[in-house]
């Protein structure tokens, strides 16, 4: 096939591409390196990309509406799998703006893309973090997600409904994957694990919000891409049992769904620290404050409907997982 990966410099995009090429699809990749972290990493993973075979970029900023029009007009692509977006719970309170260019706007270009384009298949990244306020663990797309408590939740709700009413008015097979914590190789290092292993490689001390109370359903990005390629193979469809009467919140008579992939095994953030210390060989100096604005405390992932659609389900044991990010993170830093 030919496939669109937005944000592809990204850490989640630019193993999706990888995958996608290994396995002998054409890639078209589009970012536009913004500076919301080290642009030195975003190219560092372009470069590995880079000269394969298959593979082209373009550097588009997915809110440029003309620049999108045309994309999609030249490029012919069969499916899209739309990972760009303006990530980050905590800088959703300070720069707002910038979600509604990225996460609305962009969302729009992107869906007008695939419409017009009769694209078969548009997977996109929706995320945990949606569920906001809801308690009841795990979380289950059966649920309600009406009260996020960040702007940043609140534009990923807003793209599982934008979806929805392509799917419906135009017969768009749309899957939002609902991603919970992310992390591996080439991760982004604004996320805790990037900044707890070099801090505590660095011998620094490190920030523990909410005194070490969370919990996260950490989920090692090789889980992550393997759930993305399946759904992209499995297109949405419209589901039969579906009635108006009693909606099912995930899925619909629209070739619309969406899913939860996560590891289904939350680690309690101190355990989680734990870990890292022992990859590291060291023990981390650490400095325990309140829980941060926009944050929830827990999250678990109920992920049966993703098993049931495409017959996987995240499985890598947290200490693998941190072996293997923390070993890459050795190398690319030199330490």
């Amino acid at each position: 096939m030919k496939v669109l990966v937005t944000g592809v410099a990204g850490f989640i995009g630019f193993h999706v591409a990888a995958a996608l090429l290994q396995r002998g699809d054409t890639v078209i990749g589009i970012d536009n390196l913004n500076d919301y972290y080290d642009p030195a990493l975003k190219q560092a993973r372009l470069d590995r990309l880079e000269g394969r075979a298959g593979f082209t970029f373009q550097r588009i900023d997915i809110a440029d509406q003309a620049a999108m029009r045309s994309l999609f007009q030249r490029s012919g692509v069969d499916r899209v799998v739309h990972l760009a977006a303006q990530a980050g719970v905590r800088y959703s309170i300070t720069h707002p703006e910038a979600y509604a260019a990225a996460n609305l706007v962009g969302f729009l270009n992107i869906l007008e893309g695939c419409r017009h384009g009769r694209v078969e298949h548009l997977v996109y990244a929706s995320s945990s973090s949606v569920y906001g306020a809801v308690t009841q663990q795990p979380f289950s797309t059966a649920q309600s997600v009406d009260h996020p408590v960040s702007l940043y939740a609140a534009t990923k709700k807003s793209n599982e409904l934008m979806a929805h009413c392509y799917s419906h008015l135009y017969r768009l097979p749309t899957t939002g994957l609902r991603f919970f914590t992310v992390y591996g190789p080439w991760g982004r290092p604004d996320m805790a694990p990037y900044i707890f292993t070099r801090k505590i490689l660095a011998g620094e001390p490190i920030e523990v919000f909410n005194q070490g109370r969370h919990a996260r359903d950490f989920t090692y990005i090789d889980d992550i891409v393997e759930g993305v390629v399946r759904t992209l193979d499995h297109v949405a469809a419209p589901d039969p049992a579906w009635s108006g009467d009693n909606p099912d919140p995930a899925s619909s008579n629209a070739p619309w769904r969406v899913y939860n992939i996560g590891n289904s095994n939350p680690v309690g953030l101190l355990d989680f620290i734990g870990a890292i210390e022992k990859a590291c060989g060291r023990t981390a100096e650490k400095i325990l404050l309140p829980m941060q604005p926009g944050d929830v405390e827990t999250t678990s992932a109920d992920v049966s409907a993703l098993e049931a659609a495409v017959g996987f389900k995240p499985d890598t044991p947290i200490q693998e997982g941190i072996d293997r990010f923390v070993a890459w993170c050795r190398s690319y830093h030199g330490v």
